[in-house]
């Protein structure tokens, strides 16, 4: 997951930071941080991997690779 795909996700959703980091748990420096970086962002705590679950459960697929097309699909949140 892209800091682009990132930025695109947390729109297409219409969530602020503090939205995401009051549910996640991630804090919003550290939400700025990815957004703020190119390609994939670096993380040691496991928390790209907990934001990608938190978008795909609100329906955002992750497509592409991280060099090839990378971009969001949206579909309907996970019941």
């Amino acid at each position: 997951m892209t800091a682009e795909q990132i930025k695109a996700a947390r729109a297409a959703l219409g969530w602020s930071i503090k939205e995401i980091a009051e549910s996640t748990g991630i804090g919003s420096a550290t939400l700025k941080r990815y957004e703020a970086s190119q390609g994939i962002p670096k993380s040691r705590k496991g928390h790209l991997q907990l934001l990608r679950t938190h978008f795909e459960n609100a329906g955002i697929e992750f497509i592409g690779a991280p060099d090839d097309r990378p971009g969001i699909r949206i579909g309907s949140p996970k019941t």
